[in-house]
């Protein structure tokens, strides 16, 4: 393709943005295009690989704020790729202001910047172009613009961690698409859901750029005794109700797998939580706690002496006229 059929493309057009876009949009756009038609997305199809090729070449003009100055400069003054006709020296439209100032753009003056003429002394554009795409009109992959060295594409791929891996942090190897095998360490404290980023782990770069990176999506299963509460670790510890209503000091296993010690006051709850400082979940830059949960167990049988015990309870509890559901009744008449 001839350069100037490369200038009459409209990238802006092609990425679908106006030509006050914003850097942001234009990247936003790009991203979003280039993901429809990546050939991976769309294997045979040679129309989809076209459509990729012309959003790489407009993004990389247009990502660069000179490239899409310069590139600017050049469709206003061909309007779109029209040759211009060479006037006198020293003429208002002749090649002299011309030559001016793609000398300036393309660097040391008009001199050195060589217009060849033809039949009506138009000026051919194609050795211009050919110096702004830094090789010639021909020969370039994208037709008189050599695009610099792409990302390759970003990978996905996804993984199920137990919930103490997760926790403490693992080395994992993954079978990428194409056979290769790739090891890395999963950060301690990931989460159920969380997708991790590993940078240069993705497709190679199609022309010597940065490889692509890897989306790793993160499952976390579930533990049969701790749950998470962002970086605090959460359990359910039963207390009998001789411990709950006299007081005791009981063992709370943690996840690291050694138990530690907490005191039941006397009278407590069911529902009380009691802390357990810095055995939680290890983060970046602080520990999490552990929570226990104070759930009174009900004694399901009773021999002669405890029933008469806890009749000697009861009895006290009508001596004293205490109704526990005083409080929730008056709430439910609210």
């Amino acid at each position: 393709m001839a350069s100037q059929d490369w200038l009459e493309k409209d990238f802006y057009k092609i990425l679908g943005v106006s030509q006050d876009a914003s850097e942001d949009d234009i990247k936003k756009a790009y991203r979003k295009l280039a993901r429809k038609w990546h050939p991976d997305q769309n294997p045979g199809d040679t129309a989809a690989e076209q459509k990729f090729k012309d959003i790489g070449e407009a993004n990389s003009v247009l990502s660069d704020p000179a490239k899409r100055q310069e590139y600017d400069q050049l469709r206003q003054m061909v309007g779109g790729g029209a040759r211009f006709t060479a006037g006198g020296p020293g003429s208002a439209g002749g090649a002299g202001g011309f030559e001016d100032l793609f000398g300036s753009m393309f660097g040391g003056g008009g001199q050195h910047v060589r217009f060849s003429t033809g039949g009506g002394d138009q000026i051919n554009l194609d050795d211009i172009l050919g110096r702004f795409g830094g090789g010639g009109g021909y020969g370039s992959p994208y037709g008189g613009y050599q695009a610099g060295p792409r990302k390759g594409a970003d990978m996905e791929a996804r993984t199920t961690l137990s919930f103490r891996d997760a926790a403490a942090g693992e080395t994992i190897t993954l079978q990428a698409a194409d056979g290769q095998t790739i090891k890395t360490r999963i950060p301690a404290g990931v989460k159920d859901g969380q997708t991790i980023r590993l940078r240069g782990k993705g497709q190679p770069s199609p022309n010597g750029g940065q490889a692509g990176d890897l989306l790793l999506h993160v499952t976390v299963q579930p533990h049969p005794v701790f749950h998470r509460d962002g970086n605090n670790l959460t359990v359910d510890l039963p207390v009998t109700f001789a411990e709950a209503a006299l007081g005791a000091t009981v063992s709370v296993p943690t996840l690291s797998g050694r138990a530690v010690k907490v005191k039941i006051k006397a009278g407590t709850p069911s529902g009380r939580k009691l802390r357990v400082k810095g055995e939680g979940i290890k983060g970046k830059t602080s520990t999490g706690d552990l929570i226990a949960t104070v759930q009174v167990l009900v004694p399901q049988k009773l021999n002669s002496d405890a029933k008469k015990a806890v009749e000697t309870l009861a009895e006290q509890d009508r001596e004293s006229g205490i109704d526990p559901r005083a409080e929730l009744t008056a709430k439910a008449a609210l």
